[in-house]
């Protein structure tokens, strides 16, 4: 009886999981009915606009766009210098200018697709149908921006990776060194239990919590470190400390009682007699800590940190205490930059009222999945790779 319980408990949580993927799946793909602003026979009768020579994609720029939108294009760069391919697409995006009308999530394009088209073609006349992956290389290397066609995730993805970077830099030695004073030279007194205790509470503390100390601390408190003016940084829009090194030792503090607490366990389960054999052969405690303790508890002390740095690139509340963005397009460029998170870019596309903004928030889903993915196997692969150089 209990055997079937906990293979219906397993069937169960498979199938829910299989459920959530199908349903992002289901968002991230899918037709859309397009209409241009103006349609490319009005350029080249053909509808080609690769027919057309530099000097002639400049001209539609200069009649079609603003005065002061040109000026801006040749500020950043002199539009006879630029490539035909970058012409086309200024051309493209800002006079051609197409805009999803309307769009279908995997499921209604599969089954219903001439239908859909029929509906459009009686609708629409000018719009026309195609299938559009939202997750694609072009939305990964291209920032934010208020038009769901064109938005991308690459300022995100940047402000995570370095926010994570960060977290791992400060939490695993800090909680990993906590952990050995702990269990190895602490002992068992008054003082020690408190701190256990109260390692333990942390562990359970609602993220928000750490949000608001992290802005007690680092915004507020050590504004001159994490806003970069003690090192010359002067950027007016950071100099409140709301900064990358904020969020990432924000992050730290979050997963810290987690990596100490997981350590800890990692530590327990290595035999006393291992300890007691190289103190015997006359090495001193570190020396049988470094050389024989950490060794054999690595491989589950680098679980422990897998599941916590899981739950440090998914946190949302305490980014948002410390004042992430939620709309930013400008890269950081250094920890002490302006920044947002994958996490709060879903969130932010999410609460638009466009269902275009749905697919998009479905593709940054599964780019933050495969993220965290990847960042699981390789820690797996490093902690395989350790245990067989142990082993051998």
């Amino acid at each position: 009886m209990i055997n079937v319980v906990f293979k219906a408990a397993t069937v169960f949580t498979l199938f829910m999981l299989l459920l959530l993927l199908v349903n992002i799946v289901n968002d991230a793909f899918g037709y859309v009915a397009i209409e241009n602003s103006i349609e490319p026979t009005e350029f080249v009768e053909s509808g080609n606009l690769d027919l057309l020579k530099n000097s002639e994609l400049i001209g539609i720029l200069e009649k079609h766009l603003s005065k002061g939108l040109v000026r801006r294009y040749n500020s950043e760069k002199p539009l006879d210098e630029r490539s035909t391919k970058e012409l086309m697409e200024i051309v493209f995006t800002r006079v051609i200018e197409p805009r999803v009308i309307e769009s279908w999530n995997l499921g209604e394009s599969l089954l219903h697709r001439n239908e859909i088209i029929e509906e459009i073609r009686i609708s629409n006349p000018n719009a026309y149908v195609e299938f559009r992956a939202w997750i694609n290389p072009k939305f990964i290397v291209t920032s934010q921006s208020s038009v769901p066609e064109y938005a991308g995730i690459r300022t995100a993805l940047l402000g995570s990776l370095m926010i994570i970077a960060i977290t791992i830099l400060v939490a695993f030695p800090l909680g990993v060194g906590t952990a050995i004073y702990l269990e190895e030279y602490a002992g068992v007194n008054k003082v020690s239990r408190l701190i256990q205790i109260n390692i333990y509470n942390l562990s359970g503390v609602p993220s928000i919590i750490y949000g608001l100390l992290g802005l007690t601390v680092f915004v507020r408190g050590m504004e001159p470190l994490t806003s970069g003016s003690l090192f010359g940084f002067s950027d007016a829009s950071t100099a409140n400390g709301r900064t990358i090194l904020s969020a990432g030792l924000t992050l730290a503090i979050l997963v810290l009682p987690i990596i100490i607490i997981n350590t800890q366990e990692a530590l327990k389960g290595v035999s006393k007699s291992l300890r007691y054999a190289g103190l015997g052969l006359g090495a001193t405690k570190w020396e049988t800590i470094w050389a024989h303790v950490l060794p054999s508890s690595m491989e589950r002390i680098l679980t422990g940190t897998i599941l916590a740095v899981s739950r440090a690139i998914g946190e949302t509340a305490p980014i948002v205490v410390i004042g992430a963005s939620t709309f930013i397009a400008v890269d950081p460029n250094n920890i002490f930059s302006k920044f947002t998170t994958l996490p709060i870019q879903i969130y932010q596309w999410t609460a638009r009222p466009q269902g275009e903004f749905r697919h998009i928030a479905a593709a940054a889903i599964i780019v933050l999945l495969v993220l965290l993915l990847s960042m699981n196997t390789s820690a797996i692969l490093l902690r395989n790779r350790m245990g067989k150089k142990r082993s051998n």
